[in-house]
């Protein structure tokens, strides 16, 4: 955990634990060459009580020779502005700080007290919580701070530590007996309407009425499931590789088959790291968030979403799956697109400009002949068609979709609502809106850069022929 010389910053509350760690590394720290710094927080939630109790530990430290820090945070308000609960709000508070102290005194590692019944409780609290793998770990004798939520980001490599972890409680506290150390008691740790001293003095109890041993096979659970969770996130990584098609601050898209062909758990656990990936404050993504995602992007037709925390969602593209926020749509494709509810009068062959595009629509008589290079040409061009000028008849709008919109798709040999022919021609959903169709009077003839229709084609009894054509610059 640590090196011959290296500064550590201790996080000392005055109980048994933490008082008993300290005691530990002040006796270890001349054999070990280690330089110790004390950092106490007062929570401002007990009054007087947490007063004393940051007395007793700078008391204790200077005692002991240990330079000591005393802070201050106002942790209910804390909690009301964040809207956390004080749970929360008050972990955060504390791993800031300590992130803090070990900047300033330039320390790689950050200690605390955790113990082994500590870890049973926190297992037992992400099983019923519903988490996975890397929630049922429970805590980690060693764990990059920056995993964890703080209350600013801290920009240095700093490690917590937990040297206590594999030594249960009653070990400590015969520890501090034998020594003859005086922790303080903080009455909140009975108040059972907090979720984890409700586990400690209630569920557990109970548990062990069934299996005196269940703190230890808990233990051993956490112990178990950390190895099984190292060997499954090299493939998770492998695959992550593997699929990945863009990943950014922004979004994270991954090949749709490639997703698809990856076992259920690479499944889940690569959804779950996209979402951490764009929201790093979140705790964890809910088993439900996860199969609902999954379900989704296994089965769903494009266009299809699930909904994740955090405001995200997950988007079924053609070929891919997109995790982003749920306002964010794809950047525009370079396509003459129209704002929703533009329609633009066609008065005869000229120039159209669209506004704010860099386009122009252009509508001109064609005098060339009907075979050959230059009619193939015109004919491959998505953006230009060749319409039978006396079927264009009515009013001429260029203008985009209206519900109901249906037309005759050339090739199809039936009418269709114009939105499914823009689904099966995979128009990303976004853009749909967007795209112009020219209308003569009530009749679509050109759903623009896709598909002229049927009564507008030209054919061998065609006598004029008028060229539709979008133009950039």
């Amino acid at each position: 955990m640590l090196r011959a010389g290296d500064p550590v910053v201790l996080g000392v509350s005055g109980g048994p634990d933490s008082l008993a760690m300290l005691h530990l590394f002040v006796r270890s720290q001349e054999a070990l060459g280690l330089r110790l710094y004390v950092l106490h927080l007062d929570h401002r939630i007990r009054g007087e009580e947490a007063a004393a109790e940051a007395r007793f530990v700078a008391e204790t430290a200077a005692a002991w020779g240990v330079p000591c820090r005393v802070e201050r945070v106002d942790v209910p308000a804390l909690a009301a502005e964040r809207k956390l609960s004080l749970e929360e709000a008050a972990r955060q508070a504390r791993y800031t700080a300590l992130g803090r102290e070990a900047i300033r005194r330039g320390a790689e590692g950050i200690a605390v007290a955790h113990n082994a019944d500590d870890q049973a409780e926190t297992v037992l609290m992400h099983l019923i919580r519903g988490a996975g793998l890397a929630g049922l770990r429970g805590m980690l004798p060693i764990t990059p701070l920056s995993e964890y939520h703080l209350l600013e980001p801290l920009d240095a490599p700093l490690l917590l530590i937990r040297p206590l972890l594999d030594i249960s409680r009653a070990e400590v506290e015969a520890y501090c007996a034998a020594e003859g150390l005086q922790p303080r008691f903080d009455r909140s740790n009975l108040d059972t309407t907090y979720f984890r001293n409700r586990l400690r003095h209630e569920v557990l109890p109970l548990l062990e009425s069934l299996n005196p041993g269940i703190r230890e096979r808990l233990r051993r659970t956490a112990s178990v499931l950390a190895a099984d969770y190292e060997a499954l996130q090299a493939q998770v990584e492998a695959a992550w590789e593997a699929i990945t098609l863009e990943q950014s601050a922004a979004r994270v898209r991954f090949d749709r088959q490639g997703w698809r062909e990856l076992p259920l758990a690479l499944q889940r656990a690569t959804i779950r790291r996209a979402a951490w990936q764009l929201r790093r404050s979140l705790r964890d993504v809910s088993f439900e968030h996860v199969e609902g995602a999954v379900q989704v992007a296994r089965d769903g037709e494009t266009g299809a979403q699930a909904t994740l925390p955090a405001g995200l969602t997950l988007r079924v593209d053609y070929d891919s799956l997109v995790i982003a926020p749920a306002d964010q749509r794809p950047p525009p494709p370079d396509w003459p697109l129209l704002e929703p509810g533009t329609a633009i009068r066609i008065e005869g062959p000229g120039v159209y400009e669209l506004p704010g595009t860099g386009w122009r629509f252009t509508l001109h008589p064609y005098e060339g002949a009907r075979a050959g290079a230059g009619w193939e040409a015109l004919l491959a061009d998505p953006w230009a068609a060749p319409l039978a000028a006396d079927r264009l008849t009515g009013p001429l709008l260029l203008r985009t979709r209206r519900p109901g919109d249906r037309f005759r798709p050339q090739g199809v040999g039936g009418r269709q609502k114009v939105s499914e022919f823009m689904i099966n021609a995979k128009i990303p959903a976004a853009w749909r809106d967007h795209v112009p169709l020219l209308v003569a009077g009530e009749r679509i003839a050109w759903v623009c850069g896709w598909r002229v229709d049927e009564r507008f084609l030209v054919r061998a009894e065609t006598e004029r022929v008028l060229v539709a054509r979008f133009e950039k610059g």
